[in-house]
């Protein structure tokens, strides 16, 4: 396949299938910035979609041959789009070369003297956030990836002049195999995307191919708290900075105290004070997070008073324990946990937060990731106190396998399975009350929820 390298000049004339999407409406404003001409095309409008068309760049709705045009030199598309998209098959016909949206943004990255990429099973996006805020504060000008919304970027995505990248890193498809990380984080590495990896030995091969990809002048950043992390590191001919809870780790923190949904800590560099750090999202995974940033802000060569003042700054990620309001006097709150490990961090933080009850919504995603992880979601469900499941997310599949959310209700004494998201919210109405926290849980759109109810509060 040619190298998409050879495509990313000025004048160039490239069309993003999929374009609506978060890494690539991002990715198009990217190449737009280094004078390319970007076209896209997109199943649905979406506020992504009208941003873009906003900043002239023309999305086409529906996906049809004749939406390639004459002078296009290449076709960028998502995982999600398949050989048999028209689109797709038009470039085909006509010896247009088609790249994946990793293979871009990996083409993108080696153009950065640093390249820090954030890879893990749960905590990129809120990682990835915190790095971005901390190398603000550096006033490094950094060029960012997020895959998910920063309000202090307003976007997930910012084109910046340094030398340095900031990518969000995921390991489904071995999409992250495309990057070129000079700092590779790894956060936690657990069993998911079972419908593409084979097993967790399967997992941890691909994560550390990812960590190998580093240069000898390069670092790797490893959670020493993490047994299937340091695993998949043991041994690797690359410089391993590890951060975690105990001081065996390089990074690590002491004297934690938590004020509701604030905490403050101190960060030690292998057993020297780095600095102190006030963070304002809650929960012992965030403080995880913000070593891993610290860690990885660390191989950058970024001054203690950046990373305590970035940390100060981060308010959360879109969609990670982001407050949506009030309904009925309980506090709504919405989180993209999709996987058992992250609803046991959302749970763990939440439980420090002294409200009455905690109303917990969750949309499953995938049929397959419900399937496979089935046991350890209905462990950590039941935790809460009133559990109300919507019908699972399909995604990317088809329900080959007959299982429903009302699978994991019969399995959780008192839990509700609601088939619609209307009834779903009349069973909140009836509910709500002050003392509540509502969380609406998952990586589909039950956020909705949540929001519809906030408005007619």
């Amino acid at each position: 396949m040619t190298d998409f390298e050879n495509y990313m000049s000025p004048g160039r004339k490239g069309h993003l299938i999929g374009i609506g999407g978060v890494s690539m409406s991002s990715l198009a404003e990217v190449l737009k910035g280094m004078g390319l001409e970007v076209t896209g095309s997109d199943i649905n409008e979406g506020p992504n979609v009208m941003a873009l068309r906003e900043g002239g760049i023309e999305v086409l709705i529906g996906h049809r041959a004749e939406n390639i045009r004459d002078d296009t030199d290449f076709i960028v598309r998502t995982a999600a789009v398949h050989d048999d998209n028209p689109e797709i098959i038009e470039a085909s016909r006509r010896g247009i070369p088609v790249f994946e949206r990793t293979q871009a943004w990996g083409a993108i990255s080696r153009g950065y003297a640093n390249s820090l990429c954030i890879s893990g099973t749960h905590g990129k996006t809120t990682t990835t956030s915190m790095c971005t805020h901390i190398l603000m504060a550096a006033e490094k000008d950094p060029t960012v990836m997020i895959g998910g919304t920063l309000p202090l970027l307003n976007a997930g995505h910012r084109v910046g002049s340094g030398n340095t990248i900031i990518m969000e890193a995921c390991e489904y498809c071995n999409s992250f195999l495309s990057f070129y990380p000079t700092v590779a984080v790894i956060l936690n590495i657990e069993e998911d995307h079972l419908d593409f990896f084979k097993d967790l030995a399967d997992i941890q091969s691909s994560f550390r191919q990812f960590a190998e990809k580093v240069p000898e002048f390069g670092s790797v950043v490893a959670n020493a708290d993490d047994r299937n992390t340091m695993e998949a590191v043991a041994g690797i001919e690359r410089k391993v900075m590890t951060f975690g809870m105990s001081r065996s780790a390089d990074v690590y923190a002491e004297n934690i105290v938590y004020h509701g949904a604030v905490t403050e800590f101190d960060v030690y560099y292998r057993g020297k004070l780095f600095t102190d750090v006030t963070l304002h999202v809650p929960g012992e995974h965030n403080v995880k997070n913000a070593l891993a940033a610290t860690a990885a802000s660390i191989c950058l060569g970024i001054r203690p008073s950046a990373v305590k003042y970035g940390l100060a700054g981060f308010n959360g990620a879109g969609r990670r324990f982001e407050f949506k309001g009030k309904y009925n006097g309980a506090d709504v709150y919405d989180d993209y946990a999709h996987h058992p490990g992250e609803l046991k961090a959302l749970l763990n933080a939440v439980e420090k937060l002294n409200y009455q009850r905690t109303v917990l919504v969750f949309q499953p995603h995938t049929y397959s990731r419900t399937q496979a992880l089935f046991t350890d979601f209905v462990e950590q469900l039941k935790r809460a106190d009133v559990v109300i499941l919507a019908e699972i997310y399909a995604a990317r599949e088809k329900n080959t396998i007959g299982i429903s959310s009302a699978d994991l209700a019969a399995r959780i004494d008192g839990a509700l399975f609601c088939a619609t998201f209307t009834e779903l919210e009349n069973v909140l109405k009836e509910l709500a009350r002050p003392g509540d926290l509502i969380l609406t849980v998952g990586a589909g759109d039950v956020y909705k929820i949540g929001e519809n109810l906030v408005k007619q509060n």
